[in-house]
């Protein structure tokens, strides 16, 4: 009961019940005719490698999915591009400075938190940093490891969208 279909009840404009949702991807209200769309936001990874060809992936510190092997990343903020915020995240999470990135793939995913479902395409890249060095964890990461590609348990990856892009990556360099 996480869908939008089963959560969102009200028109955002005019506060409604006579919100009616399409069965595909919006909602329109049949008293002040606001259309509202269930659009995808926006969310980047960072594939880092170390001198050893270890593939670097984060523990989640929260829910959803606590404690499963992530890749470090967010949500892109709104007027930001991906870019721009894959930089501000891997600093929060790892206190790390990108000096080079190229794009991998992106893939969907249902994010689920405070019981609603968002709908976001995660955007994969393999990034380079200046240094390894003053790394640590912080914001919303509990813990790093470095793991060679063949060691990888995509089981304990926290979502279909990453384990894709971890795949991906690992494929093209292997």
């Amino acid at each position: 009961m996480t869908k939008p279909a089963d959560t969102i009840r009200f028109c955002p404009k005019c506060g409604s019940s006579h919100f009616n949702y399409d069965g595909v991807k919006s909602f329109k209200c049949r008293e002040c005719g606001f259309h509202f769309f269930i659009n995808s936001a926006c969310a980047v990874a960072a594939v880092i490698v170390d001198d050893k060809d270890r593939i670097l992936l984060t523990r989640r510190a929260f829910e959803p999915h606590a404690g499963m092997l992530d890749l470090p990343g967010g949500f892109v903020d709104p007027m930001e591009s991906a870019e721009e915020s894959l930089i501000r995240e891997i600093k929060e999470e790892l206190n790390l400075e990108i000096t080079d990135m190229k794009f991998i793939a992106s893939f969907p995913n249902e994010y689920v938190y405070s019981g609603y479902t968002v709908y976001t395409t995660d955007l994969g890249f393999a990034c380079k940093v200046k240094t390894l060095d003053n790394m640590h964890a912080q914001d919303d990461i509990s813990g790093f490891e470095f793991i060679p590609y063949d060691q990888v348990n995509y089981d304990e990856i926290s979502s279909d969208s990453i384990r894709n892009i971890v795949k991906t990556y690992i494929n093209g360099k292997c």
